[in-house]
């Protein structure tokens, strides 16, 4: 079996799970994955992206909102012939032209900031990613996620703040740095990670900043979700606990994202990305903690079981980091909560037993 066989069969059943066509979502996939989706999946991963633990370049996720059907979203990093950071985001830039026009993408906000996350020796381990979203009865959305670390961790906050003000958003990413990053830690434990732009021009068109809080308490993130009108710090706190059963984060980060859309002097939008995987012994218990997170905002759990179903025919506890991610959207556009899907194409992660601080 190759690659793109087990991420097509995949994609395919989850087309179906949720009422969507799979001729779209399948093509842009093999558009992603490129000559290296024919390579055998006995062989090891050609690049070893950061999209997943086991260095597959997709993620899937299902986002649930109230006013709609959930939408399936794909998280992906566009793959080069001869990958490396830079080639791939060369090859990144070339998809997003070859789809502009059937898929009426918008680069121009891409393209007054392109320069600023270019640079000829990255740094970290991508460059940009891209995000897929399918809709029943629309077109497909997309969006990039680029990195503001390109440069250096000490460079985000300065290529971020240019960005922004070629935006015209300057201010509202001083009020999220005011709000959102504890006293002195902004580029050490409070991380610029993502700066995230929609390829459209809809009035709904954002540009999305991801912080990582690492090391960090609920309250930490309760008092950094304040940032945005009309959150209740409570409901994130809670929302962190009862996903992970502990009050403290020591494995990989919390992440909140701030959405900033044109003539607003603040964010607009917040969600909070726990990576339960981290925090649980297996996929059994995530999938436990998840079940009454769904049930609390009204979503149906059994859309998430036929997910599963369609992924993957191992028993939950048998490994870890299937369902990888869980995150709370609140404000506009659609505020929901998102469960995000590994492949697990190359690997299982074995269980492992775990002791959480409480």
């Amino acid at each position: 079996m190759s690659v793109h066989d087990r991420l097509a069969g995949q994609l395919d059943r989850l087309c179906h799970v949720v009422g969507l066509d799979p001729a779209a979502p399948v093509q842009l996939l093999s558009g992603v994955l490129g000559e290296h989706g024919q390579r055998p999946l006995a062989a090891p991963p050609v690049w070893p992206s950061g999209v997943a633990d086991d260095h597959s370049p997709i993620e899937f996720s299902l986002a649930y909102n109230a006013s709609e059907p959930p939408a399936l979203r794909i998280l992906a990093e566009v793959l080069a012939p001869a990958p490396t950071v830079a080639a791939n985001m060369a090859a990144t830039y070339d998809f997003l032209h070859h789809h502009a026009e059937r898929y009426g993408l918008s680069t121009g906000r891409l393209d007054a900031v392109r320069d600023l996350f270019d640079h000829d020796s990255p740094y970290g381990d991508f460059g940009i990613w891209i995000s897929l979203v399918f809709r029943a009865g629309r077109r497909p959305e997309f969006k990039v996620y680029l990195n503001p670390e390109v440069a250096g961790v000490d460079r985000a906050p300065e290529i971020v703040a240019e960005a922004l003000r070629r935006l015209g958003l300057s201010s509202a990413y001083s009020v999220m740095l005011d709000r959102a990053v504890r006293p002195g830690e902004l580029g050490r434990r409070d991380r610029l990670t993502f700066f995230a732009l929609d390829l459209h021009d809809g009035p709904q068109a954002r540009v999305k900043l991801y912080l990582s809080h690492h090391d960090a308490g609920v309250d930490d993130v309760a008092r950094a979700s304040t940032t945005v009108d009309g959150v209740d710090p409570a409901e994130v706190a809670a929302f962190c606990a009862r996903s992970t059963g502990t009050a403290r984060f020591a494995g990989r980060p919390l992440v909140g994202s701030y959405t900033i859309t044109e003539g607003a002097g603040r964010p607009v939008g917040y969600s909070i990305y726990v990576p339960i995987r981290d925090y649980v012994d297996d996929d059994q218990k995530a999938y436990d903690r998840m079940r009454p997170l769904l049930d609390s905002y009204g979503f149906d759990r059994t859309v998430l079981d036929r997910a599963i179903t369609a992924v993957t025919d191992r028993q939950l506890d048998r490994g870890v980091g299937l369902l990888a991610h869980v995150s709370l959207r609140l404000g506009p556009p659609r505020p929901g909560v998102t469960v995000y899907l590994s492949s697990e194409a190359y690997q299982v992660m074995p269980p492992r037993p775990l002791s959480v601080p409480a």
